[in-house]
């Protein structure tokens, strides 16, 4: 060793640390009194630091992940548990509704003096945080729109009633009623009384125009906590449609609509929204009525 020079020689004491640890042990465990062998391991530095290295590596992902996706983490001192979560939540969507609340009244106080002032008051709607360029919205006719209209003309030249009167029969049901569809896609959570989801859920892609089911008047287009931008349609004879999650609203309070006028786009506005879709329901006499059994998909 001594006539190497230095580069050989560490390349000498790297051999010889690489033959340690790769040195074969034998670990025996033998019974005390009978001097039987019960278990026989054979080892090498190298192979017992491997498996401890894992074993620790498994030990510190399995922790991390148990924490992370169950409910151990909330036992851990300092963090939050669920109800505070919630808490938080419910504070900010109170703060949000408030904030939203007393920029309507602002905007009434304004109008009202500039009312006072012989100024022109100004359209609050038009203001809306989540408005769609209008510009950029495609009204298209698609083909069952166009065969619905086709039927519903067809009918209607045959038809011998006079006004709405005869549209309703006096009780809870409607008949002789042509509903158009206001949102061609897929029905996603049907009507359900017993769950107090009093219409259907139609998904949709974004931007596509949401139409009134008949004639009308708008009473309600504004925003609420829970269903967005809504926008609710009188027909008359009791009969009320109601439209939620909108991205935007087209018409206003006093507007009147005809059947397929296009009065809201697709949104995911309001509280219990999740996607694009339009929450639709149909209202008579103060009761709901399950739109799927009026409307064609």
């Amino acid at each position: 060793m001594e006539d190497l020079d230095p580069k050989q020689q560490r390349k000498e004491r790297r051999k010889r640390v690489i033959r340690r640890l790769r040195l074969k042990h034998r670990l025996v465990i033998i019974d005390e009194t009978t001097f039987a062998e019960r278990l026989s391991l054979r080892l090498s530095p190298m192979n017992l630091f491997i498996w401890l290295g894992s074993l620790v590596l498994f030990l510190i992902i399995g922790t991390t992940l148990l924490i992370a996706y169950t409910p151990l983490k909330e036992y851990i001192p300092g963090y939050p548990d669920g109800s505070e979560r919630r808490a938080l939540i419910d504070a900010r969507i109170k703060a949000d509704t408030l904030e939203s609340r007393l920029k309507q009244y602002d905007d009434y106080v304004a109008n009202i003096q500039a009312i006072l002032n012989g100024e022109r008051p100004e359209d609050t709607l038009s203001r809306n945080p989540e408005q769609i360029n209008k510009a950029d919205v495609q009204f298209t006719r698609s083909q069952e729109d166009s065969a619905l209209r086709a039927r519903v003309e067809e009918n209607e030249k045959y038809e011998l009633r006079s006004g709405k009167e005869n549209l309703y029969n006096g009780g809870d049901q409607l008949y002789g009623v042509f509903f158009f569809t206001p949102l061609q896609g897929t029905v996603t959570q049907s009507f359900n009384v017993r769950e107090k989801h009093y219409g259907i859920d139609i998904s949709s892609s974004s931007k596509d125009g949401i139409k009134s089911t008949l004639d009308g008047t708008v009473i309600f287009s504004d925003w609420t906590s829970d269903g967005g931008h809504e926008i609710h349609v009188h027909h008359g004879n009791h009969l009320v449609s109601v439209y939620k999650h909108n991205a935007v609203l087209l018409k206003k309070v006093g507007d009147r609509v005809k059947a397929g006028d296009v009065i809201a786009i697709v949104g995911t506005s309001g509280e219990l929204s999740d996607g694009p879709h339009l929450h639709f329901e149909l209202w008579h006499k103060g009761k709901p009525v399950d739109p799927q059994t009026l409307l064609i998909f």
